[in-house]
């Protein structure tokens, strides 16, 4: 399987999250995939960190896979707010210490965000071969549809992590909600799309058990896993009182490896544009069963393959098989 992955890593960096990290991991080990291109966007990290962070990783792995910095901020939503809130997390917790000794990866200087144009020109020089993972909000996504209209016709799938339906505590989710527009168009392009929202996501759990394990293989690869997650892990313990963490992410690659771990349903899907209470967050429907459709308007695009549960056993051992097979 040729994929692309979309997305905003923050291994190393405090309070960020580690599940893009994650996800890139089990892509780079898993002997299914033959990952061709990482492109990152602003969203858990500002896009120039998160394009660090992937080079560290691919660095310390001694891999050549092409890496493009992509969009800095949304096609609207502003982003001053979404900083303040994902960038001082470690700081106005006070949990900063966490992440003592562990090594911040070394600011990269990019060059000019392209990664719009890689992943579009890859996807249509390749009809049909290419699977687009969309892990971070989908700015990067809507650009390279805006610059190749035969994008959404010729990417074999789009996996995409986004969107929240029934979650207490949530009315939206970061990656969609730091770019509605961007969500909104990628949704109702007419792509084959495969959607894990934080209903499916949040069913994962990973602890430091799960973690022991993967420490043992002793590779590069797990070393670098280890060092990275453990903070999170305990972050995420103590500001989200989770026994271990989310791993969002790597769900979605994962799920491409092994589609039995994980089952859904196909609805329409778009994500609101408007509305102080309701700006970013996700509609799912199929217009048939609707009991009340007054007002509503012809969907867009076509149905999406909304992933509604997960294996999480199968999901822990699915990944710690690959990291101990990868040499």
């Amino acid at each position: 399987m040729r994929l692309i992955i979309d997305c905003d890593p923050g291994n190393g960096i405090p309070g960020a999250n580690v599940d893009d990290g994650l996800a890139l991991a089990l892509a780079i080990a898993a002997p299914q995939i033959e990952l061709e291109l990482i492109t990152t966007v602003a969203g858990n990290t500002p896009s120039e960190v998160g394009y660090s962070v992937a080079h560290d990783l691919i660095h310390r792995l001694g891999l050549s896979i092409p890496i493009e910095r992509g969009a800095s901020q949304a096609l609207v939503e502003p982003a001053e707010p979404w900083r303040n809130k994902l960038d001082n997390g470690a700081v106005t917790s006070g949990l900063g210490g966490l992440w003592q000794g562990v090594a911040k990866p070394p600011l990269i200087a990019s060059t000019a965000p392209m990664a719009a144009h890689a992943m579009g020109k890859l996807i249509c020089d390749n009809p049909g071969e290419i699977t687009l993972v969309a892990i971070g909000p989908l700015t990067n996504v809507a650009h390279a549809m805006q610059l190749y209209p035969d994008l959404a016709s010729s990417v074999a799938q789009i996996a995409i992590m986004g969107g929240v339906f029934n979650v207490n505590g949530y009315l939206k989710d970061t990656n969609f909600g730091i770019d509605p527009e961007a969500a909104h168009v990628v949704l109702t392009s007419g792509a084959n799309i495969k959607l894990l929202p934080l209903d499916v996501t949040t069913q994962t759990q990973m602890v430091h058990a799960d973690l022991d394990r993967i420490e043992k293989i002793n590779s590069p690869l797990s070393r670098y896993l280890v060092s990275t997650l453990r903070p999170w892990i305990d972050y995420s313990m103590q500001t989200r009182k989770l026994p271990g963490c989310w791993i969002h992410d790597a769900l979605v690659v994962a799920s491409l490896i092994d589609e039995s771990l994980v089952t859904g349903t196909e609805y329409y899907v778009d994500v609101a544009l408007e509305g102080a209470m309701t700006r970013g967050s996700t509609l799912r429907y199929n217009p048939a069963e609707l009991r009340l459709n007054i007002g509503f308007p012809a969907p867009l695009g076509k149905p999406v393959n909304v992933l509604q549960s997960v294996d999480n056993t199968r999901l822990l051992e699915l990944l710690f098989s690959s990291f101990q097979a990868y040499r």
